[in-house]
């Protein structure tokens, strides 16, 4: 379960701001040097008063006459993440859709960094892919403890997902991304996110 304690601002929130300073970066190429919160909220899909809500958690507020400086807003909101600057990531699981993972943060400086990618299958559990230095799940605790890796990224099969999520939490990491097809059980001071693409696409059909 995400949490705010460590932070002081809740999950939501972090995760919109992620959104704004895309669509700001975005801005900010094209030349726009202010906006108002109801122009971001239209950008993001939700509401003026969720934008000002969510920027004044980081301590920032707009001009009424001129609305928010693009490339300060984007400072405040980059100085959030930069408390987390130096986190590093690993992923379990290289299959087809660990690679797909590994491949798009590849393709950008992301934080936190992929730095080490872990799989059972000893064909892939060496070398690197798309830069990243690939190792036998034998060597996960060992590889997370001496790089200090604080995150991890499930792309396993739920039967290994528990197991897996048992070692990294031993070794040393905090927060998992999960991409596995089953809930983890996970101490209290843990942070995990669960991305179920299937439960997800049921969901978006079921709407249609």
């Amino acid at each position: 379960m995400l949490s705010s304690e460590n932070t002081g601002v809740p999950a939501r929130t972090v995760e919109r701001l992620v959104l704004y300073r895309r669509l700001l970066n975005g801005l900010t190429e094209q030349g726009v040097e202010f906006i108002h919160s109801h122009e971001i909220a239209e950008k993001a899909n939700n509401s003026a008063a969720q934008v000002r809500r969510d920027l004044m958690a980081i301590g920032y507020t707009g001009n009424p006459a001129r609305g928010y400086a693009v490339n300060d807003l984007v400072r405040s909101i980059n100085g959030l993440f930069e408390q987390k600057r130096d986190q590093k990531a690993a992923l379990v699981g290289i299959g087809k859709l660990g690679r797909a993972i590994l491949g798009y943060f590849a393709l950008r400086q992301a934080r936190p960094r992929i730095v080490a990618a872990f799989d059972s299958d000893p064909a892939k559990g060496q070398g690197e892919f798309a830069g990243c230095p690939c190792y036998p799940v034998d060597a996960l605790t060992s590889v997370i403890a001496r790089d200090g890796i604080t995150v991890g990224i499930l792309t396993v099969p739920a039967d290994f997902a528990q197991p897996v999520t048992d070692l990294m939490l031993v070794a040393g990491v905090r927060g998992i991304l999960n991409f596995a097809p089953t809930p983890l059980k996970t101490p209290a001071w843990a942070v995990v996110d669960n991305v179920d693409i299937a439960t997800k696409l049921e969901k978006v059909a079921f709407f249609c």
